[in-house]
């Protein structure tokens, strides 16, 4: 069953049937907005939103999963590919990060799953946005937060996935932010750990 996320609300990571959940997948997915008009249908550019996986450990950065680092050093984290054009939005995957939750190191107590817009288009130009979080063993879709109202920014921090006790749990975040990199959000990303 899953559990579609409001902006702020968390679930824990525990398996329906007890037990820990050992690997998930965070995927994201979208397709861009349909064009109005002639001479906008003409000069359309592709959407590439870029999905990141940024690892804390007590509110520092230690590592980032994106496109052009697509393995976190301890292997942990695992970036599926770049997308550079989003897909028909009909709730299949664009982009994927793998984490596999027993291998994360242990001083890492935060991951934050955030999207970008690199080619600098705003969320006004993008439709049917998620993310969602899946059980990797299973395939069963745990949680999905739906990007809704789009909006001038460029990006979104998404949602984490943080240490509780000896299990881990997911919060939805669901911020907008403006930048073209994981880079330009870290100041933002902050307010959220």
């Amino acid at each position: 069953m899953t559990v579609n996320l409001s902006k702020g609300q968390q679930i824990s990571l525990t398996k329906s049937g007890g037990g820990e959940l050992t690997v998930v997948r965070m995927g994201l997915g979208w397709k861009s907005a349909p064009r109005r008009g002639f001479l906008a249908r003409l000069t359309a550019r592709e959407i590439d939103l870029d999905a990141s996986a940024v690892l804390f450990a007590d509110k520092t950065p230690q590592d980032v999963v994106f496109f052009q680092h697509l393995i976190s050093d301890d292997g942990s984290v695992r970036h599926t590919g770049d997308n550079r054009v989003g897909g028909a939005g009909q709730g299949g995957d664009d982009e994927s990060i793998v984490v596999d939750l027993s291998r994360v190191p242990a001083h890492v107590d935060q991951i934050v799953f955030t999207v970008n817009s690199f080619t600098g288009q705003t969320f006004e130009e993008v439709d049917n946005a998620f993310c969602r979080l899946v059980d990797e063993t299973t395939g069963q879709e745990l949680a999905r937060y739906t990007l809704t109202g789009g909006g001038r920014h460029t990006a979104q921090i998404m949602a984490k996935v943080q240490r509780s006790g000896t299990g881990w749990q997911m919060a939805a975040i669901g911020a907008p932010a403006d930048g073209r990199t994981f880079q330009d959000l870290l100041p933002a990303i902050s307010t959220h750990l």
